[in-house]
C-alpha cells in the first residue's frame, strides 16, 4: 500500500490573503475573450512536459461560479464563531446561505448556454447554481477554453493539465470562478499498511479468531542485544538497545478494545455518549461492495454494535462508484470511526469527479456542498489529499469557501494533515497538504503510541518515523547507512492562506497545520478488517497507520462531543486552542536511555556507534526513541527505527507542527462542551 498522501476566517481580516485575490473575481482580457485567473495548477511550473493530451479522450470539467458578498459572507462566519456574539452558534439553513451567497439561476444558464454553444454536453447542474458540470473530449474543451492541455510528468506519473489560465469568450466570464477537471491529479491514499496482513493464515477468518492470532499491543520489549556475523565471519556487530514487536507475525496493532482502555473511552460510554443522534460524513472516491458486511466482522469481532439500514448508508454522486479493489482507506475510515462512536450513524458519501490511470479522483468541493445542502451530518471525516502547490489558487480557494459553508452550518470538516512531513523528502520546497490547509477546516495531525501490558499508555510522541537496515539477508551492513525517511504527519505553515482568528496566538501570518492529533504511526497502528477476494480465505486483517487513522478517530470523538453539547458545534479546530489543559494532552519529544547503540568489527578494527550516530541524519532532533526490529518472514533481516523524527517538522511543547494542540483526552475533552 503506499504511503505517499495523494496517497476559517471568521473575520474578513483573517481573509486578508484570499480575499485581496478572489474577493471580487479579476478577469483580463484574452485575445478572443476574458482570462479566468488562478486556474492554472502551479505543479505546471516545475513539471516535466511530455506531450499533448490525447485530443479525443472524454474528460469531464466543473464550472464553479462566483459567489456573492463573499465579505458579508466570512463577517457572518466571524459572528457566529464569536462566543461574546447574540449570533453565537445560531447557525444558518443551507436555504439562506443559498438565498443570500450563492449564483444567481440566470447566471448559472448564462454559463450552461456557453458550454452547450462549445458543444459540451450538461452532466450535472446544481440546483443552488453554485456549479455546471460538462462532458466533451479534450480537443473540444480545449476549443472552448482557448486552453491547451498537456500531459506531464509528475513524480513518475503521467498527469495531464492545462498550460495557461482558461478564456472564456462570452456573457458568462464575469460568473465564472474556477474551472476543474481539466488537469486530473488523483487524490492520493494516505493509510500505511506496516505489518503483515493476516490472509493465508488457518484461522484468518474475523469469525473464528482474534487479530491477536497476528497482531500484538505490547509493542515494544526490553533492551536486548543483537549479535550478528557475516556467514560467521566479518563484518560482525553487536547492538543493544530497545527492541520493537518480534514476536507476532504482524506486528504492532491496536484494536478497539485496547484503544477504548488506553484513553478511557468506557467512561464516556458509561455516562451515555457514544455518538448517538450524530451522522458522521465520510467522504471516499469509490465504494466497495463488502463496506458492510466487512465492518460487520470488525464490529462482531470486538462486540460493537452492527451497522444496519438505520445507522449505514452510502450515497453515490452522481452516481454510484465501485471500487475495482478492496479499498482499505474505506474500511479504515468507516471501521474507526465507527469503534470510537459506536451510537453514530455513518454515511459514506463518494463523488468521484475525475477518472484517472490509477482510479478516482474525488470532487471534494461537489462533496462539501452536497453534505452542507442536504445536512447530511454535524462532522466530516476525508483522509485523502496531495500537496497544496499541487493546485491552481482558485481551486484552493473554492474548497475555501465551500469548508466555510460548511462550518457556518455547523459541520467539522475533518481532514487528514499527510503522511510524508513537508515534502521535502520528494525534493521539493516544503509544503503543507491540501485540504487540510484551508482555514475552516480541522486538520489532524498523528502521533506514536506506547502501550504496557495493561494496555495503559506507556508514551506518546510525535509521529515521525525514519528507519536502516543493519542486516539484509545475512549481511552485516557496514557501515551502517543514515537513516531515511520512513513516514510522518504533515504540517507546517501554509503558503496560501493567511492565519485565521484561533490561531491568533501562533507565530507567522499564514494558516498552521495541524490543529490536533490522534494515533497515526504505522509502527503503532490499528488493525482493520476487509474483504480481499485475492487471498484465502477472503476475510483479512491488516495493521494500518497514517493520518487516515487518526482523522476518522478523531470524526468519532467530535461526534460525541456535538451529542454532550446537546449542539451543533461546528468547526472543531475553533475551540481547541483554548480548552484546558486537562482536555488535551501536550505531546512533547520523548526520549530513551537504553536508545540502541552499536559495534562493528571488521578487517580494519572496531567501531563505535552512539545512538545519534546510528540515527542520522536527525535534522536537529535531539530527543527520540528508536528500537531494533527483527523483521517477521524475513529472516536475516535486522531494521532499526527511530520514532519522533519528522522531517524538518518538531514535535515542542504548546502547539507544534506535528501535533498541534496534542492529543484529545476523550472524556474531559467531551465532558467540556456539557452545558
Amino acid at each position: 500500500m503506499s504511503k505517499n498522501t495523494f496517497r476559517f476566517p471568521y473575520f474578513a481580516l483573517s481573509l486578508l490573503l484570499v480575499s485581496s485575490i478572489f474577493g471580487t473575481a479579476r478577469i483580463a482580457y484574452s485575445a478572443t475573450g476574458q482570462l479566468i485567473e488562478n486556474n492554472t495548477p502551479l505543479f505546471v511550473l516545475t513539471a516535466t512536459k511530455i506531450g499533448p493530451a490525447d485530443p479525443s479522450q472524454t474528460i469531464e470539467i466543473t464550472v464553479w461560479l462566483n459567489v456573492h458578498n463573499r465579505q458579508q459572507l466570512d463577517s457572518v462566519a466571524a459572528d457566529l464563531y464569536d462566543p461574546s456574539s447574540p449570533h453565537y452558534r445560531a447557525w444558518l439553513k443551507f436555504s439562506q446561505i443559498a438565498a443570500d451567497y450563492a449564483p444567481t439561476a440566470q447566471e448559472a444558464k448564462t454559463v450552461t448556454e456557453f458550454l452547450s454553444a462549445h458543444k459540451l454536453s450538461i452532466v450535472l447542474a446544481d440546483p443552488n447554481n453554485f456549479f455546471v458540470q460538462a462532458r466533451g473530449t479534450v480537443a473540444q474543451v480545449s476549443a472552448a477554453l482557448q486552453v491547451e492541455l498537456s500531459n506531464f510528468n509528475v513524480k513518475g506519473k503521467v498527469i495531464r493539465a492545462n498550460t495557461t489560465d482558461p478564456s472564456v469568450d462570452s456573457a458568462a466570464a464575469p460568473f465564472v470562478h474556477l474551472i476543474s477537471g481539466l488537469s486530473n491529479q488523483p487524490s492520493e491514499i494516505v493509510p500505511i499498511q506496516r505489518s503483515t496482513p493476516s490472509a493465508g493464515q488457518p484461522s484468518g477468518d474475523a469469525s473464528t479468531s482474534s487479530p491477536s492470532t497476528f497482531f500484538s499491543s505490547n509493542c515494544f520489549g526490553s533492551p536486548v542485544k543483537d549479535v550478528l556475523a557475516t556467514n560467521g565471519g566479518l563484518p560482525a556487530a553487536t547492538y543493544k538497545g530497545n527492541l520493537y514487536d518480534s514476536t507476532n507475525v504482524g506486528g504492532c496493532g491496536y484494536t478497539p478494545p485496547e484503544i477504548s482502555t488506553a484513553y478511557n473511552l468506557g467512561a464516556l460510554y458509561k455516562a451515555g455518549f457514544d455518538g448517538k443522534g450524530q451522522t458522521i460524513v465520510i467522504f471516499e472516491i469509490c465504494n466497495t461492495a463488502t463496506i458492510q458486511s466487512d465492518a460487520n466482522a470488525f464490529s462482531a469481532q470486538f462486540g460493537l454494535p452492527a451497522l444496519t439500514s438505520s445507522n449505514f448508508s452510502v450515497i453515490g454522486i452522481p452516481v454510484p462508484a465501485p471500487c475495482d479493489a478492496p479499498s482499505v482507506e474505506e474500511s479504515l475510515d468507516v471501521e474507526w470511526a465507527h469503534a470510537i462512536a459506536p451510537g453514530a450513524n455513518i454515511v459514506v458519501l463518494v463523488t468521484p469527479n475525475i477518472e484517472t490511470d490509477s482510479g478516482f479522483a474525488q470532487d471534494i468541493d461537489i462533496a462539501l456542498l452536497y453534505t452542507a445542502a442536504n445536512h447530511l451530518g454535524n462532522v466530516i471525516s476525508f483522509s485523502y489529499g496531495l500537496p497544496e502547490n499541487a493546485f491552481a489558487p482558485a481551486d484552493l480557494d473554492e474548497t475555501n469557501l465551500l469548508t466555510e459553508v460548511a462550518a457556518i452550518s455547523g459541520i467539522s470538516a475533518n481532514f487528514s494533515s499527510g503522511d510524508d512531513g513537508d515534502y521535502t523528502e520528494f525534493g521539493i520546497p516544503a509544503t503543507v497538504i491540501y485540504p487540510a490547509n484551508t482555514q475552516f477546516g480541522t486538520a489532524v495531525g498523528g502521533i506514536s503510541l506506547a502501550l504496557n501490558g495493561s494496555n495503559a499508555i506507556q508514551w506518546q510522541s510525535g509521529w515521525g518515523d525514519n528507519t536502516t537496515l543493519l542486516e539484509v539477508g545475512g549481511f552485516v551492513l557496514d557501515p551502517p547507512p543514515q537513516d531515511s525517511f520512513s513516514s510522518g504527519a504533515g504540517g507546517g505553515p501554509s503558503a496560501f492562506f493567511s492565519k485565521p482568528g484561533f490561531q491568533h496566538h501562533l507565530p507567522g501570518s499564514f494558516r498552521l497545520l495541524p490543529d490536533i492529533s490522534w494515533i497515526a504511526d504505522p509502527f503503532t497502528g490499528v488493525v482493520v478488517d476487509l474483504t480481499n477476494p485475492d487471498v484465502f480465505p477472503p476475510r483479512e486483517w491488516i495493521a494500518i497507520g497514517g493520518t487516515s487513522v487518526a482523522c476518522p478517530m478523531f470524526s468519532g470523538l467530535w461526534a460525541i462531543a456535538n451529542q454532550e453539547a446537546g449542539i451543533a458545534l461546528g468547526q472543531a479546530a475553533q475551540y481547541v486552542y483554548s480548552m484546558p489543559s486537562s482536555t488535551i494532552t501536550d505531546i512533547v519529544p520523548f526520549g530513551s536511555k537504553t536508545n540502541v547503540t552499536g559495534v562493528i568489527t571488521d578487517e580494519s578494527g572496531i567501531t563505535s556507534y552512539s545512538a545519534s550516530d546510528l540515527a542520522k541524519p536527525l535534522e536537529g532532533t535531539t530527543v527520540f526513541y528508536d528500537a531494533l526490529w527483527n523483521i517477521p518472514l524475513n529472516a536475516g533481516t535486522v531494521e532499526f527505527v527511530t520514532f519522533g523524527t519528522d522531517t524538518h517538522l518538531r514535535t515542542a511543547p504548546g502547539w507544534d507542527d506535528v501535533t498541534g494542540v496534542g492529543v484529545p483526552n476523550p472524556k474531559p475533552f467531551a465532558d467540556f462542551f456539557k452545558p
